[in-house]
């Protein structure tokens, strides 16, 4: 070969290189994937998602609500994992903020800074508690957890400085034997305490379901519920396999015998439903099991 033509050659597989490195850089700047027009938007209802802090804004396939244990800077901190079974014991933990110091300035929402759920990952042992905050941000409640195993606690609240409810929560360890308590089946109706609650209404995923509960005690309507953290009945909904959270307050103001709430279940799926209401001075919580179709 003549020094020429290796000239040549040499010349055209530089050329070639150019090219290929040319098509590669184009290809780099316009990503067909990331340039694609976003999926429109679901629309949002107030009435059933108002207490989804993410859920039902805007995404569809925004994650629901008590799943992760950090959030928008804010993360749940339990002092402790490990408990025993029948045994009254400190919950305690601390929500850090984006600065990661304990946060002390909350804006109350149905009348607390902070509500407290606790229930074991089987949907059995359900808690609504409002736990007391020291100075220096630290929440605690005496608490007895009834069972072996895995529980989670939710935290419902809404941090004065982020201007927006969040849902945090983690797990915590019960020692002792697990034994699981399945499901209840779903049924309409829940009788405790001599009150038997009626349910009625077809959830449907992804868009605002009607949900009613009929309160009655010895074959008659009870008309005089009590206000309960300035409603007349709280609604949290876990979806179960992960517990996904719901929770929503009345559509309605009436003191019974009815309470109606809209509420949005996500996905399809088996929901467990614990409905608090107050009536003659005490709290009582009635469970529902639904299946929610797609």
């Amino acid at each position: 070969m003549t020094r020429a033509v290796a000239v040549r050659l040499g010349a055209f597989a530089g050329a070639l290189a150019l090219a290929f490195a040319a098509a590669f850089a184009l290809g780099s700047a316009v990503d067909p994937v990331a340039a694609a027009d976003p999926a429109p938007a679901a629309d949002s209802h107030d009435g059933g998602m108002a207490e989804m802090p993410d859920a039902g804004h805007g995404d569809a396939d925004a994650q629901p609500p008590g799943l992760a244990v950090s959030q928008s800077g804010y993360t749940l901190v339990p002092q402790s994992t490990f408990f025993q079974p029948g045994k009254a014991q400190t919950l305690a933990f601390t929500i850090q903020g984006p600065d990661g110091k304990p946060v002390t300035q909350y804006t109350q929402t149905h009348e607390k800074d902070l509500h407290l759920i606790v229930v074991r990952r089987d949907l059995s042992g359900f808690h609504h508690v409002h736990p007391t905050r020291s100075a220096d941000g630290v929440w605690s409640i005496p608490f007895t957890f009834t069972a072996g195993g895995q529980w989670r606690i939710f935290t419902d609240f809404e941090p004065a400085a982020l201007g927006e409810k969040l849902t945090l929560g983690a797990d915590v360890n019960v020692s002792g034997p697990y034994v699981p308590v399945p499901m209840n089946k779903p049924a309409s109706v829940y009788s405790v305490d001599g009150y038997d609650i009626t349910m009625t209404g077809t959830p449907v995923a992804g868009e605002e379901s009607t949900v009613t509960f009929s309160v009655s005690k010895g074959g008659k309507p009870v008309s005089d519920l009590q206000p309960y953290l300035g409603a007349f009945g709280h609604l949290v909904s876990l979806r179960g396999g992960d517990l996904a959270y719901l929770h929503t307050h009345p559509s309605t103001t009436e003191s019974g015998p009815e309470i109606g709430f809209g509420t949005t279940f996500p996905t399809a799926g088996t929901y467990s439903l614990f409905l608090d209401f107050q009536h003659a001075g005490k709290v009582r919580t009635a469970e529902f099991t639904v299946e929610v179709p797609r």
